[in-house]
């Protein structure tokens, strides 16, 4: 954990030496993807936000250099548990936090044993930079938190993730990942950063190879830069928000919505139910 977080830090002073305002990691950076296996004992990776010390490391960095940094980490709430991200402004503030909604449920990501669902909501964040809807892994294959978060205002959508070996033996979702992504930059009209794991990690029973990939998009969903799959990259983008802005709203996506027929979005089945 100690290697992780120098590695981190290290990380982020170099994209803030390359001009970088906001600077996005992984998920759960700070530890293994414990994950993997259902193991009680791993419960003690948790923190409090407020006992949370990488977070507190994390604000002095983002006021020395002037960066704003969304910070995930494994928190414990009460009695419960969640994974969590924290954004932290470029004066070093914490602007606030967001709990992943949706929580996956495979072999190789038993994520329901450790993670209650999120109840923030989706958030979006004003910081010094620009207006930040953020997801977290299995949020992103969810056209409709990307959407709740453009219609708050985000102005960029970021994802931290840590996908790889599929369940299905020989399914590679990569090309997947990234298209699903896309749709959400291109019909939400705003840029969108992924950033995700490499290398493979071991379980007791099984082993994860994470594809990295981590990519910008621009407002049309285009790839812009893009990591591969076995190497640490770091990867820098700039965006004229206010010229997006603008091209969003000449474009009318926004301005020609039907809320009044997406009833059935509010429903599991899709079925209307009986009044």
């Amino acid at each position: 954990i100690k290697q992780n977080i120098e590695k981190a830090t290290n990380i982020i002073h170099k994209a803030a030496d390359l001009g970088a305002e906001i600077i996005l990691l992984q998920e759960l950076f700070e530890t293994p993807y414990f994950c993997i296996d259902t193991k009680n004992e791993h419960f003690d990776l948790a923190k409090t936000l407020a006992e949370q010390p990488t977070i507190k490391s994390m604000q002095v960095i983002a006021k020395d250099r002037g960066v704003v940094l969304p910070i995930s980490f494994f928190e414990k709430s009460g009695l419960v548990y969640f994974n969590s991200i924290v954004v932290i402004d470029a004066d070093g503030s914490i602007l606030g936090q967001y709990r992943k909604s949706h929580i996956p449920d495979f072999p190789l990501y038993e994520e329901k044993f450790y993670f209650s669902p999120g109840d923030t909501g989706f958030r979006v964040f004003d910081t010094k930079y620009g207006r930040l809807g953020i997801g977290i892994c299995w949020d992103q294959w969810f056209p409709e938190a990307a959407r709740v978060m453009a219609l708050m205002g985000a102005e960029m959508l970021l994802y931290p993730t840590a996908i790889g070996s599929e369940p299905v033996s020989g399914l590679d979702s990569r090309a997947h990942w990234r298209r699903t992504m896309q749709g959400h930059a291109a019909a939400n009209m705003v840029p969108l950063v992924a950033s995700n794991r490499i290398g493979e990690e071991s379980g007791e029973t099984c082993k994860l190879s994470f594809y990295g990939s981590s990519f910008i998009a621009d407002q049309t969903g285009a790839i812009l830069v893009q990591a591969c799959d076995d190497e640490e990259a770091l990867l820098i983008q700039e965006f004229d928000l206010t010229s997006i802005r603008k091209q969003r709203i000449g474009w009318g996506l926004f301005r020609d919505r039907r809320p009044d027929l997406y009833q059935s979005i509010l429903t599991l089945s899709g079925e209307e139910t009986a009044s």
